[in-house]
């Protein structure tokens, strides 16, 4: 289905506002001893009370079975195919500090991990370090030389970092070193096509002289790197919906992401409150606005099923001053499911719902993922949520006669 040439010249300008809350990683699966999902087993009446007035589903947000990463995951309920729009995770962080990338640099993001006495690693994400520590082993890594390129290592934030390389001739086709489970040793760089041996071999080199420098360190003694890529250019929010778009994240990748989609990323601050505080404060200026809540994807990824429902009973506070200022479309959904039990992102579908006047309320009771899988919309690909949002706007015209 050929989305963009439909929208194309659908799309209106109007006044109406639309709200999308991203709550990251937001689907789960049933506790064990309890049978209910982290969303069924939170106090969430505000979100409970939306969903019952809304029209609701599940979104598959590459294609069903798929597990997708943070970068597949947003772009997908931004309205980009992912499987066709690839964007590394390197380039997102890199664009999320503020990093200039020029045509042709090579970035990936860097996790900075826990080894164990025998080379494998005990926590990919070395404790969940301060982003104080971080920078102080950027430091001792960023002095690293390799022949003929140059090399940037840059804090994102906690364990996450970025590495740039740049020069002739490099490809950012490579496979991770991270291998996304503990108790095996990280691997090792490998090219994808031909032409990308030269930077395979240069990360390769780049991992060892940085295990060797941080070998004497605890908890970070080592380093993950993912998400290899070059930057490319993809048609924005303006372009694509006639939206004025802006951004409240305050994780790097995640602004990062939305500068790609031509969003305005707006000052987040540290804490949730004070990104709802920016979201009353620019609610006159945007047609649509982005709002990323992490802590639900942090906490699964954690194994903490306690502490995911206690994000998500955090968020429901907040809402009734989000909704405040007043918007005539909210969506709230999340870019991909982070069970507690699986301590990782997941292939299960996500749970949307869409509120506006035109909603279709069905048989949906409360916010989780048995209800929302009884919802009005179905069972949909994450690149529908989108149009959906601008249709219950009044933001697109009749197609054909």
């Amino acid at each position: 289905m050929d989305y963009d040439g439909v929208l194309a010249g659908l799309t209106l300008e109007s006044g109406a506002k639309i709200l999308f809350l991203v709550a990251d990683g937001l689907g789960g699966l049933p506790h064990q001893e309890t049978g209910r999902t982290e969303l069924e087993t939170a106090r969430i009446p505000n979100l409970d009370t939306m969903a019952a007035r809304s029209t609701c589903g599940l979104h598959d947000p590459v294609l069903p079975g798929i597990t997708p990463g943070s970068g597949p995951g947003h772009l997908g309920i931004f309205g980009y195919d992912p499987t066709t729009v690839r964007v590394g995770r390197g380039v997102l962080a890199a664009y999320g500090i503020g990093f200039e990338l020029k045509p042709g640099d090579v970035a990936a993001r860097i996790n900075f991990c826990t080894l164990d006495a025998g080379g494998r690693v005990a926590d990919r994400r070395a404790g969940r370090i301060s982003t104080e520590e971080n920078q102080e082993l950027v430091g001792i890594l960023g002095d690293i030389r390799l022949q003929g390129v140059d090399l940037f290592v840059r804090t994102v934030k906690e364990h996450r970092a970025v590495l740039v390389l740049r020069g002739e001739g490099l490809d950012g086709a490579l496979t991770d070193t991270d291998p996304q489970q503990t108790g095996v040793p990280p691997k090792e760089a490998g090219p994808l096509r031909k032409r990308a041996e030269k930077t395979a071999d240069l990360v390769n080199r780049f991992v060892v002289e940085g295990r060797r420098r941080l070998k004497s360190r605890h908890p970070a003694n080592g380093i993950l790197l993912r998400g290899f890529d070059s930057p490319a250019a993809i048609p924005g929010f303006r372009e694509r919906y006639g939206l004025k778009a802006a951004a409240i994240a305050a994780y790097p990748m995640y602004r990062g992401l939305a500068l790609m989609v031509g969003m305005e990323v707006l000052e987040a601050g540290e804490s949730f409150e004070s990104q709802v505080e920016t979201l009353e404060k620019a609610h006159a200026e945007f047609d649509f606005f982005f709002v990323h809540y992490k802590p639900t994807d942090s906490r699964g990824e954690d194994g903490d099923f306690d502490g995911k429902v206690q994000a998500l009973e955090a968020l429901d506070s907040h809402l009734p001053r989000m909704m405040k200022p007043g918007f005539d479309v909210v969506v709230v959904t999340g870019d991909h499911s982070t069970p507690s039990t699986l301590r990782s992102h997941s292939w299960h579908p996500v749970p949307f719902m869409i509120h506006s006047d035109w909603c279709i309320a069905g048989a949906t009771r409360a916010f989780t993922e048995r209800e929302a899988a009884a919802g009005m919309e179905g069972r949909i690909p994450a690149c529908c949520l989108i149009p959906l949002a601008l249709a219950h706007a009044r933001r697109l015209e009749k197609y054909g006669a």
